[in-house]
């Protein structure tokens, strides 16, 4: 305050001219402090934002059919060529998976199913990725499961990410007394003819 002096005119603008400099740094060092949290948060927000879509288009992958057959089989057009079933070690008590039916209707089929195959295993890929620590450790046993040669289920994978993306997007949980039925993969449309 000892430096404020209204004696003069010229100390009086001198004095009007520190104040407004100091002011405006002052200011200038707020906002630029603000703008760097606020382009953080926007960041985070983005990366969050991704995350669930990433997550939620695996989930309707993993889980986007609640009829037909909703196991993967993890055979591919290699053991066609070989003639030889996918699964080699079938638990006691199974069937084994029939081999790759090479007809015209096997082969769509076949087609079918290695495109949900391979849908599943991108899906699977990005959970892993992007999945909390539950879901990478289911992601990885049906990883395994598909490795093996062994149909795998993804129903406990769905249940466990629809429940996460509902509490990301704070709704309320699934009700108890509700049973969903077990969901599968989805199947992929005809390609047109």
């Amino acid at each position: 305050m000892r430096n404020i002096d209204f004696s003069s005119w010229q100390s009086l603008l001198g004095t009007l001219f520190g104040l407004t400099l100091v002011t405006l740094l002052g200011v200038g060092i707020r906002l630029l402090t603000v703008m760097t949290f606020q382009q953080r948060r926007e960041r985070m927000n983005r990366q969050i934002n991704e995350r669930l879509r990433t997550l939620i288009a695996a989930y309707k992958t993993l889980g986007g059919s609640f009829t037909g057959d909703l196991t993967v089989d993890p055979a591919h057009k290699r053991d066609a060529r070989r003639g030889t079933p996918p699964t080699a070690d079938v638990p006691a008590g199974e069937e084994p998976m029939a081999t790759l039916d090479l007809s015209a209707e096997g082969a769509s089929r076949s087609d079918r199913t290695r495109r949900i195959r391979d849908a599943v295993e991108a899906a699977l890929s990005d959970i892993i990725l992007l999945g909390t620590e539950e879901h990478v450790r289911l992601a990885d046993r049906a990883v395994r499961e598909l490795v093996a040669g062994h149909p795998v289920h993804t129903h406990e994978l769905v249940v466990s990410l629809r429940a996460f993306v509902r509490d990301a997007l704070d709704l309320d949980p699934i009700p108890a007394d509700l049973v969903i039925p077990m969901q599968g993969p989805t199947r992929p449309a005809g390609s047109g003819g």
